[in-house]
């Protein structure tokens, strides 16, 4: 085989995705700590999340680099996906478990986890299948919960729990909505419910004064409740999903910031010509 013939593996993209795979992989050995150590698993699994809402980090990144110095690969799309399982699919699985699963029995606890798991991977699948098949349209919309939102939803909402609770340095009763969290994850990733790509925000995206000052306000308020906000962004994607298709064309090409695929509601009228 020529070196022709080798896949293009681009610097700057892969170096994010290693970066997701990098915060997935200490975030199970946290997870792991946890679970060998409950009398400090507090702290192992408030590092764990951290990691896990990083990785989701380096995951937007990647793709938004790679698109916008042109360097998207299928190398690229492949590595992203064996990052994703790592960070997306085992470490919420494993946190789960560790912070209540493993109080059941041991089947239903591990078959729970891996549920959540084989769907993410069976999603990933899918995706890269879509990708290769249909290059153009592929990128408009994932078809089914998108992995990182999924860990995101599972970290975040572990990260308010632990929050509510932080005085007693347990995660309280709540923690049991956790696995019926995981399994309606699981079906979602799954599903054919089309979710926004949001693809079309970038650096170049230009939006009013006005938008400009709220998004600003949102970073803030973020950065002053970062327990709290990631949780409601999350949770606000997730619900977003299945309503969209009862979101008019126009506000779907306002928040999606799509503004080649989505058309006005009312068509522009046809020139008049001029009066003699």
């Amino acid at each position: 085989m020529n070196n022709d013939d080798l896949p293009k593996i681009y610097l700057w993209p892969n170096l994010m995705t290693a970066g997701n795979l990098c915060c997935g992989f200490f975030a199970v050995l946290s997870i792991f700590g946890g679970i060998s150590d409950p009398l400090h698993g507090h702290s192992h699994y408030y590092q764990a999340i951290i990691l896990i809402l990083l990785s989701c980090v380096f995951d937007l990144l990647d793709g938004r680099m790679a698109r916008l110095v042109g360097q998207d690969s299928p190398f690229g799309r492949e590595f992203d996906s064996l990052a994703d399982i790592v960070s997306f699919g085992m470490a919420p699985a494993m946190l789960v478990y560790g912070v209540v699963l493993q109080e059941f029995d041991d089947y239903f606890g591990w078959g729970i986890a891996f549920f959540y798991l084989l769907c993410g991977a069976m999603r990933l699948a899918r995706f890269n299948c879509i990708a290769a098949t249909d290059v153009k349209n592929a990128s408009k919309d994932f078809v089914g919960f998108p992995i990182p939102a999924a860990a995101g939803v599972i970290s975040s909402l572990t990260l308010l729990l632990l929050w509510v609770d932080e005085k007693e340095k347990t995660i309280g009763k709540w923690k049991y909505s956790l696995p019926f969290l995981m399994i309606l994850l699981a079906c979602m990733m799954f599903s054919t419910i089309k979710y926004p790509s949001f693809k079309g925000l970038n650096v170049r995206t230009k939006r009013s004064m006005i938008s400009v000052l709220v998004a600003i306000m949102v970073v803030v308020v973020t950065v002053k409740f970062w327990r709290i906000m990631p949780a409601l962004f999350f949770v606000t994607y997730l619900c977003y999903g299945p309503i969209r298709p009862w979101v008019s064309r126009k506000w779907q090409k306002e928040l999606e910031a799509d503004d080649e695929s989505v058309e006005d509601e009312e068509p522009a009228e046809a020139p008049q010509p001029p009066q003699v």
